[in-house]
């Protein structure tokens, strides 16, 4: 699989759909990816469809409403404006009916009825291209002199299980419409879902389950002829210890760890001392760590054979504060300029 270039380039995708298993961090990697890409004067648009306000809490706003609107500046200065949008399938529709069918107040009247929430109910294809349509919308859009609203336009999409089918809107409206203003909407949101303009990348952790999501989501991505971006490894723990360290702490020389915590004043090393009865807690984390680290090992051998660019961003502790997406933001852009 070719590799894709995307911060680094000017022929970078504008649209960067961002999708992972649930718990992984997608909304943090897609608000971080956000900022790294809004340097040197760039404007992006995060957006994002699940109706959850994950952007609004990390950036520490009120909730966002149905309209674009300026929430951070990049980091490192250079004038770079990062905007925020949550896309309500409802809204999309009733501006889709004044698009095509010219409703106005009859569309207004059709809400207040409920017959909006109705059809984007029993119709999840249809939300899905209103979704979709909507960030791909904001993707083409110019100003009067001919230059493009937005660089980029980052999406933080449903998780992993639902992705390719969310994105492959085609097949979603195929029940629904065979020509017509919605099948016309698909075709030209799938124009833009399979070029060269967009991007889907997939968040993971070191750990299993996510892992096997991540290449089963692949897979599918691939099989719906789906543009794949590249894999962002969150939440990296760092490796407090040695191969050396850890392989003695796994044959447990116990006396031998004892007299090292004696000999920085940590009590005695003969049994019953302080420093005698840390050692089994001492062999004990370090063990678990040796598993996790093991674990991690073999969930990368994994995630390097999936030929898909893979980029690793660090745990920032417990909770996630506006210092941590720049920290992240910061991160992405070291990586992407050591790739270039």
């Amino acid at each position: 699989m070719p590799e894709r270039e995307w911060l680094g380039s000017d022929a970078v995708s504008r649209l960067q759909v961002v999708s992972g298993k649930g718990g992984t961090g997608k909304t943090t990697v897609a608000a971080a990816l956000a900022l790294a890409l809004a340097r040197e004067g760039r404007r992006t648009l995060l957006v994002e469809v699940e109706g959850r306000q994950g952007i609004a809490q990390l950036f520490g706003t009120e909730a966002l409403p149905y309209e674009e609107r300026k929430i951070a500046v990049a980091p490192g200065g250079g004038g770079g404006e990062v905007y925020a949008l949550a896309i309500d399938a409802e809204r999309a529709l009733l501006d889709y009916l004044q698009m095509f069918y010219k409703l106005g107040s009859a569309g207004r009247a059709l809400k207040k009825l409920g017959a909006i929430d109705f059809a984007t109910t029993i119709a999840p294809g249809l939300r899905d291209v209103l979704l979709t349509g909507k960030a791909c919308e904001a993707v083409r859009r110019k100003d009067k002199a001919g230059r493009f609203v937005y660089d980029h336009v980052i999406m933080d999409a449903p998780p992993t299980g639902r992705i390719t089918r969310f994105l492959n809107v085609n097949d979603e409206v195929a029940g629904l419409a065979r020509f017509g203003p919605i099948h016309n909407q698909a075709q030209a949101v799938m124009k833009v879902l399979k070029s060269p303009d967009t991007a889907v990348h997939l968040v993971t952790l070191l750990e299993e389950m996510p892992v096997q999501e991540t290449a089963d989501g692949i897979a599918e991505l691939v099989e719906a002829g789906l543009p794949v971006g590249r894999v962002f490894v969150n939440m990296v723990r760092p490796h407090h210890l040695d191969e050396g360290t850890l392989r003695e702490a796994a044959e447990g020389h116990r006396a031998d760890i004892a007299r090292a915590l004696s000999r920085v004043g940590l009590g005695g090393a003969r049994r019953g001392g302080l420093a005698e009865r840390l050692v089994e807690p001492l062999l004990a984390q370090a063990a678990e760590h040796a598993s996790r680290v093991e674990l991690e090992r073999e969930q990368r051998q994994v995630l390097a054979g999936l030929d898909v660019p893979t980029y690793e961003l660090p745990l920032l502790g417990s909770g996630m504060e506006l210092a941590g997406l720049y920290e992240l933001a910061t991160e992405l852009r070291k990586q992407a300029d050591a790739d270039e």
